[in-house]
């Protein structure tokens, strides 16, 4: 497939905005989609200018649909298939390790496998009108390779009702359910966007990633270990440049300036 499926701009703030752009599938994440969406993050990654993504989509009313169902069921080898699920895991460890803040821009519907993605993400800003939810067992499926992520962002008994029943939750009630940060009126949508992710590309993109980089070590270990991690990580940040000019230019009353060492 020569047509990428994810488009990939970066703006004059240090904006990289990357949208699904398949919306003949409602940008189901098929493995050429994943695949541009994997490449696109990865040019983020690297891109020094690139100060925060932000994951939206092209479609109208749906952000994502989720999984292929149509490659679910199709015949190809069983070995075929399993062969591509690596991309899922990569994907969330990617975003996890990306060193930026990612945004995930949610202007329609969020589901299934996209529910994932959004919990992957370190934002999320939704729409009014939009749903949130994993409604594969309607199909004869279960979301496998999001059920982590639900795990750790919902807690178990609305965990599981989201995962066996299969309903949508509406954006207030993902807001309630704390997977969601804040939910605005659909015409206010673009603008709130644009200024989170200006906001966050204002900060110290060092700081931001030495910040990042803690909490996507340390979520998952024990007390004792995590604060070793952190307290190690505190003292690398006092040896940045960043940390003095941020300081400094708090005191004296003016906007920072970076020197992103």
């Amino acid at each position: 497939m020569t047509d990428k499926l994810v488009r990939y701009e970066v703006d004059d703030h240090g904006v990289a905005l990357v949208t699904l752009d398949h919306p003949q599938t409602r940008n189901a994440l098929s493995d050429d989609l994943l695949d541009d969406l994997l490449d696109a993050l990865e040019e983020a990654k690297i891109d020094t200018g690139v100060r925060v993504a932000v994951l939206t989509s092209s479609h109208e009313r749906i952000f994502s649909a989720g999984g292929n169902l149509k490659a679910f069921a199709d015949d190809r080898p069983t070995i075929t298939k399993y062969a591509g699920l690596d991309r899922f895991p990569r994907l969330f460890k990617l975003i996890g390790a990306l060193g930026k803040p990612v945004i995930c821009a949610a202007n329609g519907d969020v589901l299934a496998g996209a529910f994932g993605l959004a919990l992957a993400c370190d934002l999320v800003i939704a729409k009014e009108s939009v749903r949130f939810g994993c409604p594969e067992i309607n199909v004869g499926a279960f979301p496998f390779m999001i059920s982590a992520l639900i795990y750790r962002n919902v807690g178990r008994l609305k965990a599981n009702e989201l995962m066996l029943l299969g309903e949508l939750v509406s954006a207030s009630e993902a807001r309630d359910l704390g997977i969601v940060n804040t939910v605005v009126p659909d015409a206010e949508f673009d603008d709130t966007v644009r200024a989170w992710a200006r906001k966050l590309a204002s900060k110290s993109p060092l700081l931001i990633r030495l910040g990042k980089d803690a909490i996507n070590t340390t979520r998952d270990l024990a007390l004792g270990e995590a604060l070793d991690v952190l307290q190690a990580q505190l003292a690398l940040a006092f040896t940045t440049e960043d940390l003095v000019e941020g300081v400094r230019a708090f005191r004296e009353k003016r906007a920072p300036e970076w020197k992103m060492r």
